[in-house]
């Protein structure tokens, strides 16, 4: 009784890989709404992510308090995150605030911890399926239509980003298909960035820590913060090139 639209599925799908490779853009995932944020107009549906575009985030950590985590229950409520399990550390959680302490001169720093959206992404690189992917604009995404849940991608991330979804899902957000037995991370709020609107946590941050934009284009509010300021890359030393840098640590 679905043939009829899996046909025409598989058909946009192939017809979208076609015009990407023409134009040198990235093939459209199975399964995904590619539909684009601030400083860009938004893309309209089915067009496929351009790499003249790297979306990226900058927070800055001397802006961002101890005990205060509400990008995280932003993030959480854009995104339906709402399991809850008797061990919190199998929930799902794209961003979390970790607390670094300088043991040189005892100075602390809080920040928010998230997938980095790597230029390089080893969670790409161990997928045997393609289920973890990049576009062409730099996101770093899960197909969960094609995600087995073996969970290498888990293993490969320096920044311990991926989640596991262990529990049935309820409440969601139809824009942000989540799955049970599949890995997840943060997207950067792509259902949001595809309307030409910011992540979540950005517009939620009461300091205004967060700058999200595009990396690639120097007269952006964040390319022209990391041409004049100091940013760090965490674990630049393994040359990921991240979308996501910090300030003040």
């Amino acid at each position: 009784m679905n043939e009829p639209q899996d046909k025409s599925r598989r058909g946009f799908v192939a017809a979208a890989a076609v015009a990407g490779a023409g134009m040198g853009v990235a093939a459209i995932a199975p399964g995904l709404h590619l539909i684009e944020v601030a400083g860009a107009a938004p893309r309209a549906a089915g067009e496929a992510a351009s790499s003249t575009v790297r979306w990226g985030m900058l927070i800055d950590s001397t802006k961002c308090a101890k005990d205060c985590n509400a990008c995280v229950t932003a993030c959480n409520t854009e995104n339906g995150i709402n399991e809850t399990l008797a061990d919190p550390r199998q929930g799902s959680q794209w961003i979390r605030k970790i607390d670094l302490k300088d043991p040189k001169n005892g100075r602390e720093h809080s920040l928010p911890m998230m997938c980095q959206h790597c230029a390089h992404p080893p969670c790409v690189d161990v997928c045997p399926t393609g289920a973890s992917m990049k576009r062409a604009d730099g996101i770093v995404l899960v197909d969960r239509h094609t995600c087995i849940g073996c969970r290498y991608c888990m293993m490969a991330c320096p920044y311990k980003a991926r989640s596991f979804v262990h529990l049935p899902l309820t409440e969601q957000n139809p824009e942000v298909p989540r799955g049970l037995g599949c890995v997840e991370s943060c997207t950067f709020c792509v259902q949001r960035v595809d309307k030409g609107l910011k992540p979540a946590c950005v517009e939620a941050c009461p300091e205004g820590a967060m700058t999200f934009g595009d990396l690639n284009d120097p007269t952006s509010a964040i390319a022209q913060r990391i041409a004049r300021e100091a940013t760090t890359q965490v674990r630049a030393d393994l040359k990921l090139d991240l979308g996501v840098r910090y300030q003040g640590i």
